[in-house]
This record gives C-alpha cells, structure tokens and sequence, in this order.
C-alpha cells in the first residue's frame, strides 16, 4: 500500500477498499481465519489448517480465502476457527478438531448450514 499523502490519496483508498469490500459480498466469497497463536498451535491448529486447505482441494471448493491470524483470546477453546460468507455475521467456532473443520468446510462454507454444536457465542 502506498502512502497516503493528501485528501486525494485518501479518498482513492477509501474508494477501493469499497470496491473489494463489495465485491467480496457480491461474490460471497467465504473467508476462514484459524487461530494460530502458540495456545492454538499447541492445541493442534496446524492440523486443522491443514484439513481446511485438504477439504478444499479434495470438495473442489470455491471462493474461499484461508487465513491466519495470532491469538484470539479464548487458550481453552482452541483451535479456534472463524467463518465470514459475504455479509453475513461472522461465526467464531471452538475445539476445531480435523474432522470438525471437514464438516464446517463442507456444511457451512460450502452448504451454508452453521455447524451449531462448536458455535462460541461471544
């Protein structure tokens, strides 16, 4: 990203953050985060990555983007896993096992049916 040095500057990253924000929900582009801080990474979040990036490949799963961040703040409920499908509010999901990333990646993602038995309400 380039500096931004005046008003211009401004509103032309204001007006392209926009665009791909819309573009985003228009698409409905799914986005998955998984918590690998050390308190995930201890708790098996590379294998659940893992399963993610395997089910997408193995389901021929579209439009999804596949990230990670650092520690979320909940150590006794990782791996942690969160869902953002265009628009929609996003879903925060614990104790994402392997198989329990399959089934999110193939209810949620690709089906759009919350997986409700590893919800964390926030």
């Amino acid at each position: 990203m380039s500096t931004i040095k005046s008003l211009d500057d401004l509103k032309r990253a204001k007006e392209e953050a926009l665009k791909k924000r819309e573009l985003k929900a228009t698409s409905g582009a799914a986005q998955v985060i998984v918590g690998m801080g050390t308190c995930g990474i201890a708790a098996g979040a590379r294998d659940t990555m893992k399963a993610i990036l395997e089910t997408i490949e193995q389901d021929s799963i579209t439009g999804v983007i596949v990230t990670q961040t650092g520690c979320i703040g909940l150590c006794e409920r990782e791996p942690i896993v969160q869902v953002i499908i265009g628009e929609q509010p996003k879903v925060t999901y614990g104790k994402v096992t392997p198989e329990v990333a399959r089934k999110i990646m193939k209810e949620h993602v690709k089906a759009g049916k919350i997986v409700s038995n590893n919800v964390i309400n926030l």
